[in-house]
């Protein structure tokens, strides 16, 4: 039998182009968490997953290729996570709070609690939303469309109660979304390599949630 092995080995199961992209794409978001923007290389993503330079060029154009598809499933998971989290509050004033305020916590979007002593992750993917937004700015959109998507059907069913005031609830959403990725966005950066102050972060994500009922409001 062991003969018959030898001159008969199992052929090796080459990854398909999706499982490939599934294995770059996870290896670009831990390497983020554990060294920031220095650590993520192409040859750091090829060491980590074990696939050749051809392999990673079949998926991607590029580093800036591989950031926008980690943006891309961070925010489709942040997506799903908050809809389905929101689904257990009544009124969309209640739902929308919770998401505004899970953004600016951290929570959801990028797997982190407020308490945590370092963001690495969070800072590296806040300097690339907003490099990003400036070169490559209709991938972004398209990457921010089902987390802006859950934000208006909120918006979209509060006004249809009567609750909040009467607009284009897609205008709206991306209005929220702009005013509390920015100020999510500067909280990273400012906390990188640092402690983040519990307290404050969340007196900030309630303000924040504040100013935006009142911009919303019917």
């Amino acid at each position: 039998m062991e003969n018959v092995i030898a001159r008969n080995p199992v052929p090796r199961v080459r990854p398909s182009g999706s499982e490939r992209r599934r294995q770059i794409v996870e290896a670009a978001y831990d390497l983020l968490a554990e060294d920031g923007l220095d650590g993520l290389t192409i040859r750091a993503v090829l060491t980590r997953t074990g696939l050749a330079r051809r392999a990673f060029y079949e998926s991607f154009g590029g580093k800036d290729d591989l950031v926008i598809a980690v943006f891309e499933e961070t925010l489709k998971l942040a997506a799903d996570h908050y809809s389905g989290l929101s689904a257990g509050y009544d009124s969309p004033m209640e739902r929308l709070r919770f998401i505004v305020t899970s953004i600016m916590l951290g929570q959801g979007y990028l797997g982190e609690q407020p308490d945590q002593p370092r963001d690495r992750r969070g800072a590296a993917l806040s300097r690339e939303h907003m490099r990003l937004a400036e070169s490559h700015p209709a991938q972004l959109q398209a990457a921010l469309r089902p987390l802006l998507a859950v934000l208006a059907r909120n918006l979209a069913d509060g006004m249809e109660q009567g609750v909040m005031r009467r607009a284009d609830p897609d205008r709206l959403a991306a209005l929220v979304y702009n005013l509390v990725s920015s100020t999510a966005h500067t909280e990273f950066v400012a906390a990188e390599g640092g402690v983040l102050d519990p307290v404050r972060r969340k007196a900030l994500a309630e303000d924040i949630w504040e100013f935006c009922r009142r911009a919303v409001i019917a």
